[in-house]
């Protein structure tokens, strides 16, 4: 049995929190980092221009996953995909980034971009059997993302880079309207 897809409510939020962190233990053990960004706050998200989706485990009980796709400047980007390490490899990130890009592409948008780690095998390989590709920031927004990651310093623990995905220009999505 496959989980639903379906747009974040306000009681999902602090889950988000909970899922990023424990997804992010994944990172900790591969880089041994002295300081790892903690996840991004359930308020800060909820505030957030643009949209959540939470994959619910098979019995529809809690949230197993989420994707947040930004909405800036004219721009979608993937912000954050993580899913529970006791729930991975199952399909749920497949199944969350292609619901992201199918409301995207309903939303109106003609590509989705995102930034994450170039030779991490559940990052940018993952990403690029979900149809995005390596591109260069081509906007202040994108560009200032860089910042962001120099800032946090991920830049020490390996290659950056950002991906796009050309959407069609019209998708109906599979994830109920909000």
């Amino acid at each position: 049995m496959s989980s639903a897809i379906r747009f974040a409510s306000p009681s999902d939020y602090a889950a988000t929190e909970h899922i990023e962190a424990a997804a992010d233990a994944a990172f900790i053990e591969l880089f041994s980092p002295q300081n790892w960004p903690g996840p991004g706050s359930g308020q800060d998200r909820a505030e957030a221009p643009g949209f959540v989706l939470i994959s619910d485990d098979p019995e529809g009980v809690a949230p197993v996953g989420f994707v947040q796709v930004l909405e800036i400047e004219d721009h979608a980007h993937l912000e954050q995909l993580s899913v529970l390490p006791s729930h991975s490899r199952r399909g749920h990130g497949r199944r969350l980034a292609q619901a992201a890009l199918a409301e995207t592409a309903r939303r109106g948008y003609s590509r989705i971009t995102l930034r994450t780690f170039a030779d991490v095998q559940w990052n940018a390989p993952f990403y690029e059997t979900c149809g995005f590709r390596p591109s260069e920031p081509d906007s202040a927004f994108l560009r200032s993302l860089i910042d962001t990651e120099l800032a946090l310093g991920l830049m020490t623990y390996g290659r950056r880079i950002q991906m796009t995905a050309a959407l069609p220009r019209w998708q109906e999505s599979s994830v109920p309207r909000q």
